[in-house]
């Protein structure tokens, strides 16, 4: 099954470093790919394990896309920051993963976002 694909999905309403919304980025990905279906994994690695980086603008949105991937039933991760390099020690929501899953169905979900 080709057209699988990965969407991270990154709050810029935080102002985060770069590289912090990277490592965010990285913890979402890497968490939804050990929830994720064995199979599709290998597929999606053997067909270039398509990524693609979007934002959004608040914590609310995040949340309301996490939730619409869950209610479709795709494999998600939620990231929430412990706070000790950034945030002030406060646990901050900064990343979501979805998939990987087959890109329509994400695309239903992500499709409107704004490459970050």
């Amino acid at each position: 099954m080709s057209g699988l694909k990965q969407v991270l999905i990154i709050r810029k309403d935080l102002g985060m470093r770069k590289g912090k919304m990277i490592a965010q980025g990285a913890h979402a990905s890497v968490n939804a790919v050990f929830k994720a279906h064995k199979g599709i994994v290998t597929n999606w690695m053997l067909h270039g394990s398509t990524k693609i980086a979007v934002s959004v603008d608040s914590e609310k949105e995040l949340d309301e896309i996490y939730k619409s991937a869950i209610d479709a039933g795709l494999v998600t991760a939620f990231i929430v920051d412990k706070g000790t390099t950034e945030f002030q020690g406060i646990p901050t929501a900064t990343a979501v993963a979805i998939g990987p899953a087959p890109s329509q169905e994400i695309d239903k979900i992500t499709g409107h976002l704004k490459l970050l």
